[in-house]
């Protein structure tokens, strides 16, 4: 009986001693048997490393963090060649699970995890093809200027200034639609920061409290700040 309370004793010892993650990033990546996995974040506008794994055979596998706020986190893969991938996710307290191939590393991520991930996915499904139309923009007008095309490049630029504007007035209504999510703020500041400051102060003054005291919600309450003590803005 002694010898079984000892035993039970020691196991609540071993339980207890182990760390807590708040965040557990559950990983497959089909094909891969030798490389370097990084999780990454900004911290101070520096991306620095919070965990790493050698892979020697196993392709699933699984990452750490520490996570006080909702934020932005990059898996890295390092072939041990010249090439490196990444893959971008919103994660938050909790698991987030990636799969993906090591032939297509970037394009065949699925992510399933948090809520602000789904957020973000719903965005860049849209924003995506402004992006892409961009591209193609900038295609066009560079043959439009070997051709000495003036007429073709004025009307390049119309529409160019033209998808400027519906990216920036897509992402401040998705924005405001999503101001209880720390989405929201994230997309101000990394997509639309140079807009005027009148348009990122209705996002900011349209999030909920939970945002407004998040990672990117203070980010972004300072920013403003910032921009605001430096011009007349």
């Amino acid at each position: 009986m002694k010898k079984i309370s000892f035993l039970f004793f020691a196991f609540l010892i071993i339980a207890c001693s182990e760390k807590q993650h708040d965040l557990v990033v559950k990983t497959s990546i089909k094909g891969l048997k030798k490389g370097t996995v990084y999780l990454k974040k900004i911290e101070d506008t520096t991306l620095i490393t919070v965990d790493s794994l050698v892979i020697n055979g196993n392709s699933k596998f699984e990452l750490y963090s520490d996570l006080e706020s909702p934020q932005i986190f990059f898996l890295y893969l390092d072939k041990h060649s010249a090439e490196k991938d990444r893959i971008t996710f919103f994660a938050d307290k909790g698991i987030t699970e990636i799969t993906t191939t090591l032939k297509n590393f970037v394009f065949d991520a699925k992510i399933n995890g948090s809520t602000q991930q789904k957020k973000l996915e719903e965005y860049l499904h849209v924003i995506s093809r402004i992006n892409n139309r961009s591209l193609d923009l900038i295609k066009e007008n560079f043959e439009a200027l070997k051709n000495k095309d003036t007429v073709k490049m004025n009307a390049i630029k119309k529409e160019a200034d033209n998808t400027t504007k519906r990216k920036y007035l897509y992402t401040a209504n998705f924005a405001l639609n999503n101001k209880d999510s720390e989405v929201a703020p994230y997309l101000a500041l990394s997509e639309i920061y140079n807009a005027r400051i009148h348009l990122l102060d209705t996002i900011n003054n349209s999030l909920t409290p939970k945002v407004k005291a998040s990672k990117y919600g203070k980010e972004l309450e300072l920013y403003i700040a910032k921009r605001k003590e430096s011009s007349n803005e």
